[in-house]
């Protein structure tokens, strides 16, 4: 049993997180960092990005933090550097930042929305949501290549996709899933070609997992109770459940896995309609 649980060892190994203030992205940062990793804690708001790596760091981990806005590709190019330039190229990197911005065209209460509605969507939804899940996640995937190629060691690339890249979900608008969708398959082709580098690219899927992508609003009662009864397991998941495989995605434990999309999302993905 010793020699199994040594797999998950990543003591004294760096990463670096994206869109790790919050929600999936702190739980990953957190898991890599009580670990023994030195983790880059990397988003968009410079004030979250402070107020979290001082929580963490006055847990006793080692952390740093960094601003980026992932659609830009010289913000991401320039994280990643740092990141070498501190402490030589990671070992892992989480892809997680992402948006949710527009209605889908139903709410979560069953009713229909009119700028939800394919003919009214508004563009810039549309835009803003390929810019940052999709090209955003592109960029972070491209310059974590790099990085880990340049160090000439093994590595893991994380992707942060959504069971939305596998199902239709009505209260979710199309901008989202088309992102996630496209995502999930780029994973799957970089994992091919970088598999002669002994890269490891994998997705986690979450689905029906409280955070606060879609600006919160699972924290109505009503739009709750939906997401909950549409989970066969019973209930919305949470950040902390994702814990456990982020650590397996980042160890030498998923040594023989790559070009994985990895569901969690309590059954979800099983059932034919919302």
């Amino acid at each position: 049993m010793q020699e199994t649980l040594k797999q998950f060892d990543i003591a004294g190994r760096s990463a670096i997180v994206t869109g790790a203030t919050s929600g999936l992205g702190l739980a990953f940062a957190e898991t890599l960092a009580e670990a023994g990793a030195k983790v880059t804690v990397a988003s968009i708001n410079p004030e979250l990005v402070d107020k979290t790596v001082a929580t963490l760091r006055d847990k006793g981990w080692i952390v740093r933090g960094a601003t980026v806005d992932v659609g830009s590709h010289e913000q991401v190019v320039r994280v990643v550097d740092d990141h070498v330039a501190e402490w030589g190229g990671p070992d892992a990197v989480f892809v997680n930042a992402g948006i949710g911005v527009g209605p889908g065209f139903l709410s979560g209460t069953g009713e229909r929305i009119p700028e939800g509605q394919i003919d009214r969507f508004d563009l810039k939804f549309w835009d803003e949501t390929i810019r940052v899940n999709l090209t955003g996640a592109f960029y972070t995937i491209r310059e974590a290549a790099r990085a880990i190629k340049a160090a000439d060691k093994p590595g893991s690339i994380v992707v942060t996709t959504s069971n939305a890249s596998t199902i239709t979900v009505p209260i979710v608008n199309a901008s989202y899933l088309a992102a996630k969708a496209g995502l999930a398959h780029l994973v799957r082709q970089v994992a091919l070609e970088l598999a002669a580098y002994r890269i490891r690219v994998n997705a986690i899927a979450p689905g029906s997992v409280v955070s606060n992508i879609g600006g919160g609003i699972l924290s109505d009662p009503a739009v709750r109770a939906v997401w909950d009864k549409s989970v066969p397991l019973g209930a919305m998941g949470n950040p902390e459940q994702m814990k456990a495989l982020a650590l397996y995605l980042a160890s030498d434990a998923s040594s023989f896995m790559t070009g994985a999309e990895l569901l969690l999302d309590g059954g979800v993905a099983l059932r034919s309609g919302f």
